[in-house]
């Protein structure tokens, strides 16, 4: 090989070596800042609106960032915990745009019109959720992570979701909802049992693998029994509001 070959496949490696650094630099970064802001706005399952309102720079720079950082889906714990992230600053950047509201239904378009610039792309928090997560990885603990801003939702949390802790986070926040008296009502005694309609919309993801109480019980203390009748309690769209 000669030496113009040699200095040019160096240069490319180089180049590509400091390109991958940079990105992963980047997405760190945007895992970190995202961690700090949410342990800042957020508290016991709720969102501090009106505090970032006054000041939504922080915010807006967070999802700035993230459009000059690409995450492949191959890197399956990095991409979900970065789209995992992205939607629910997604959601409280909608929110603080259109505040004071009392529900994230009272915006026209919320979830399926209104387009967010963020991760290189434009696009609606029904995309995220559905085109860039459930289509991509069977895994129905997404319901128990991306939160709507109403509080049917299951709570959001003050802090980042990280490439490596992602699973026992999703493990731990879906045995939360699944075991709170606000998502599930058991009737234990008429055997009946009162489920968030979370579980409704999305049946085909909690049943892949036999019934809604199958899922349910992977994650309970106190198991529903097989046989309970299920029916399902409206939804709460009231917002996640702490002030």
């Amino acid at each position: 090989m000669g030496k113009i070959a040699m200095k040019s496949k160096i240069l490319l490696f180089s180049t590509v070596f400091v390109t991958a650094f940079s990105v992963a630099q980047s997405t760190d970064e945007f895992f970190k800042n995202t961690d700090a802001f949410l342990q800042k706005y957020v508290k016991d399952g709720r969102v501090h609106y009106k505090a970032i309102k006054e000041n939504p720079a922080e915010l807006e720079a967070i999802l700035i960032s993230t459009n000059s950082i690409t995450v492949d889906k191959s890197d399956a714990a990095t991409y979900q915990a970065f789209w995992i992230n992205i939607y629910n600053l997604s959601v409280i950047k909608g929110i603080v745009d259109n505040y004071p509201v009392k529900s994230p239904l009272d915006i026209k378009g919320f979830f399926d019109k209104t387009k967010h610039s963020v991760g290189g792309k434009k696009i609606t928090l029904n995309d995220m959720e559905h085109k860039l997560l459930r289509e991509q990885f069977n895994d129905a603990r997404f319901h128990f992570v991306l939160v709507c801003a109403g509080l049917g939702c299951p709570p959001i949390i003050a802090e980042a979701y990280m490439p490596n802790s992602l699973d026992a986070q999703l493990e731990t926040q879906t045995k939360i909802a699944l075991n709170s008296d606000d998502f599930i009502k058991v009737n234990t005694r008429k055997k009946r049992v009162q489920l968030s309609e979370i579980m409704k919309w999305y049946k085909e993801d909690f049943t892949q693998n036999g019934s809604e109480i199958n899922f349910i019980n992977q994650y309970r203390k106190e198991k529903i029994p097989a046989k309970s009748k299920i029916s399902y309690y409206p939804y709460n769209w009231s917002l996640n509001e702490t002030k």
